[in-house]
């Protein structure tokens, strides 16, 4: 199987306001008088006139803020494309392009609440208290020209009978495993805990035999600290005193036996590799290894990301293979140790997310977008399954825990649960439908 990237690279936009806009009730009426003595051609006028302004109309509406009788506000805007991503087809339908649709009957109907003992209390933020907690799952994502369906949790654990789920990476991952966790809970309670393939965490719905399991994993390759040696070496002569080894071509313990045990593998990674905390540039570089040698001359981590291939490809053949692009953080003022916050309660403009994302721009989030592109390059000609989530979710703005996480700083990088990681498992499953209809 060749690449396919499912992402929503959308559009969406929306007024900053708590509530939908009621319904305009006025406007233009015209009047037209059928005088069949002076005008004879005035009904075959008026008919034209009429369908003119209905086309004109349906054309405007598509760019403009509007609501039904069902309460459901639809906010659509539509941002430049960036060279960043490529759009990707499933039959007729392109996930990468669409709009947010606020509709309060729509994911509670479908999903979860806060109920669910599986919610890191960081993120449950209708636990503690987050101003717009409730609306946070009310959003659905519409692609153009089809509908993506939310998750049917009762149709998926009997679609995937006797069959292993394994989410691999870091805690971005555990927070999508969670969420699906949850949804399947809501239909199925005969739940067995266990931790399977030295999982972090796992659960098997007893009656279905699914295995859902989460192994984390900042690198996905292996790392620990290295220190110089007295009898010098290639990296000691290059004055390196001490650093990080990370070692591309081994798996992370914590998964290694997941890549034979588990049908299905979800991987994220990108977020450690730039940790200043962790891996200072100057005081604790990443060191990077392959065959037990180190790479001379040593590269930077976005080259050594590259080399993750080698880790990704330890996986079982015949698994499904799936890697989640990166999940974007929405720091505002400065990043999460200067200060940064997100305190919107709203989602983004397309234009507020360009100053925030855009490369060109070197925002403070540009993170996100330039992860991908290494991720895109390491994977290129894999038999991966991109499952690209990162434009969509750069809108969602309003849907991070925020000052109810619980931290000394604002949590601008989870995701609030109930929310967004709900729509990535619609995605997840909607592509997970379409790899097997092929295969």
């Amino acid at each position: 199987m060749k690449i396919k990237t499912i992402k929503p690279e959308h559009d969406l936009a929306l007024r900053h306001s708590h509530s939908p806009p009621p319904m305009a009730t006025g406007g233009h009426h015209i009047h037209l008088q059928n005088n069949r003595k002076k005008f004879s051609l005035l009904p075959l006028l008026s008919l034209l006139i009429f369908a003119s302004i209905f086309l004109v109309l349906s054309l405007s509406s598509k760019t403009s803020i509007s609501s039904s009788s069902s309460q459901t506000l639809l906010l659509e805007g539509r941002s430049e494309p960036d060279p960043t991503y490529s759009s990707s087809r499933f039959g007729v339908c392109n996930y990468s392009e669409g709009k947010w649709i606020y509709d309060p009957k729509y994911r509670f109907n479908h999903k979860y609440d806060s109920s669910c003992k599986e919610i890191f209390r960081g993120w449950n933020c209708l636990l503690n208290n987050k101003s717009n907690a409730k609306e946070i799952a009310t959003w659905r994502w519409k692609p153009h020209g089809c509908d993506l369906q939310p998750l049917d949790p009762l149709q998926f654990l009997q679609t995937y009978r006797d069959t292993n789920i394994g989410f691999v990476g870091d805690s971005l991952n555990r927070n999508m495993f969670v969420s699906l966790f949850c949804t399947l809970k809501r239909v199925s309670s005969d739940v067995k805990k266990w931790r399977p393939a030295r999982a972090d965490r796992g659960f098997t719905f007893l009656e279905h035999n699914l295995t859902i399991a989460y192994h984390r994993t900042n690198l996905l390759a292996r790392y620990g600290r290295w220190l110089a040696n007295a009898n010098g070496g290639e990296l000691e002569a290059l004055g390196y005193k001490e650093g990080y080894r990370v070692d591309v071509d081994v798996p992370d313990s914590t998964w290694a036996k997941a890549a034979s045990f588990h049908d299905i593998l979800i991987f994220n990674t990108g977020h450690w590799w730039w940790a200043p905390a962790k891996f200072d540039p100057v005081k604790s570089p990443m060191l990077f290894f392959e065959k037990d040698k180190p790479v001379i001359p040593p590269v930077q981590p976005n080259v050594g990301l590259d080399m993750i291939q080698y880790v990704e490809k330890t996986a079982r053949p015949g698994s499904i293979k799936l890697f989640r692009t990166q999940s974007p953080r929405h720091f505002e003022g400065g990043d999460w140790d200067q200060g940064g916050s997100c305190q919107r309660l709203q989602p983004l403009l397309p234009e507020q997310v360009k100053e925030l994302f855009s490369v060109q721009n070197n925002g403070t989030n540009v993170e996100a977008r330039l992860v991908n592109q290494h991720l895109y390059k390491a994977l290129k000609g894999s038999d991966f399954q991109i499952l690209d989530v990162t434009h969509m979710s750069e809108f969602r703005a309003d849907a991070h825990p925020s000052t109810a996480g619980g931290k000394k700083h604002d949590d601008c990088m989870h995701w609030c649960l109930p929310g967004i990681t709900d729509t990535w498992n619609d995605l997840f499953a909607t592509l997970l439908n379409n790899v097997k209809v092929r295969t």
